[in-house]
C-alpha cells in the first residue's frame, strides 16, 4: 500500500463505494431514503470499522432492497417495524467503532 493510499484510502474501495451509491440512487425513492437513513444510523452509532465488513453489509442491503423493490414490497416488510434493531442485527458480529473506542478507553485507564 502506497503512502497516498494510506492517507486517502484505496482507489478500488472508493470505486466500489461509488458503485454502491449509484445502485442506491437507482432504487425507488422510499427505498433510497431508507438506505440513506440506515447509512446515517450506522455511522452515528459506530458502525463497522473494516471496509470488507462495510462493503458486505451495504452490498447485501442493496441486494435486499433491489429484490424488495422488484417485488413491490414496503421497506418495513423487509426490515421489520424496528429498523434500528434490524441495523443492529446486521452489525452484531462485526467489530465496530464503539468496540475500538471502548478498548482504547480501557487501555488508557489501565495504564494509569
Amino acid at each position: 500500500m502506497s503512502i497516498f493510499e494510506k492517507l486517502t484510502g484505496s482507489l478500488d474501495d472508493k470505486r466500489e463505494w461509488r458503485a454502491m451509491e449509484k445502485r442506491a440512487k437507482a432504487l425507488p425513492e422510499d427505498y433510497f431514503h431508507a438506505y440513506k437513513a440506515i447509512q446515517k444510523y450506522m455511522w452515528t452509532t459506530g458502525g463497522p470499522i473494516d471496509w470488507k465488513d462495510t462493503h458486505r453489509i451495504f452490498s447485501g442491503l442493496l441486494d435486499l432492497f433491489e429484490m424488495g423493490a422488484a417485488e413491490d414490497k414496503e421497506v418495513t416488510e423487509l426490515t421489520g417495524p424496528d429498523v434500528a434493531a434490524f441495523c443492529d442485527e446486521l452489525i452484531k458480529d462485526e467489530k465496530t467503532w464503539d468496540d475500538k473506542y471502548r478498548k482504547k478507553l480501557n487501555d488508557t485507564i489501565h495504564r494509569g
